[in-house]
């Protein structure tokens, strides 16, 4: 199967890898921006598929993963999220890191395709409480390039992190260049 993502995704759309990565940590959260299209999710189905990452995980709205199609977002390693609910999602996925559940999980930090000038703070504080590191994850498609960069250092000052964390993604650009990173 691996052939056929190389195909589809370098071959026939042209896309490549970037590795920037210091250390591959055994186990991390992946955190993407800027999320601005549906097909970000198939970019990051071939990433996965095509560097040497394992079994990442995704968080995704709860709605996709109702019939017809719920059972393929489930296939592909999508576990989903309640957004209209408080439903304490950070220990949950915090508790499946711990029971070696998961080791690897990928979360759009602003939550939505549109832009989100407050970004989700969830990824941050599962980080900090399972003790695992930040790996950057991009999809600038203007140049057709996946870029993995990390591990993103934290602090106990989440604003000043997603700041920082802005500046790094704001370089790069999503499908939908309007509703990217300002």
């Amino acid at each position: 199967m691996r052939w056929l993502y190389h195909f589809l995704f370098v071959t026939v759309a042209g896309w490549k890898i970037r590795d920037e990565l210091t250390e591959h940590p055994p186990r991390y959260i992946v955190v993407v921006a800027p999320h601005t299209s549906n097909w970000d999710l198939f970019v990051g189905l071939a990433v996965r598929k095509l560097y040497p990452m394992g079994d990442v995980k995704y968080l995704a709205k709860a709605s996709l993963f109702k019939p017809p199609f719920g059972w393929l977002f489930r296939a592909f390693g999508g576990y989903p999220v309640d957004r209209s609910k408080h439903n304490n999602m950070v220990d949950a996925v915090v508790d499946m890191f711990k029971r070696g559940e998961i080791d690897k999980i990928t979360i759009t930090p602003e939550g939505t395709r549109s832009y989100q000038p407050n970004w989700k703070t969830g990824f941050h504080h599962i980080a900090r409480k399972a003790n695992i590191p930040i790996i950057l994850g991009c999809f600038d498609y203007p140049s057709k390039t996946a870029i993995l960069h990390g591990p993103f250092p934290l602090t106990e000052d989440v604003d000043a992190d997603i700041a920082r964390l802005k500046d790094w993604f704001r370089q790069y650009t999503g499908r939908n260049p309007e509703d990217g990173i300002r």
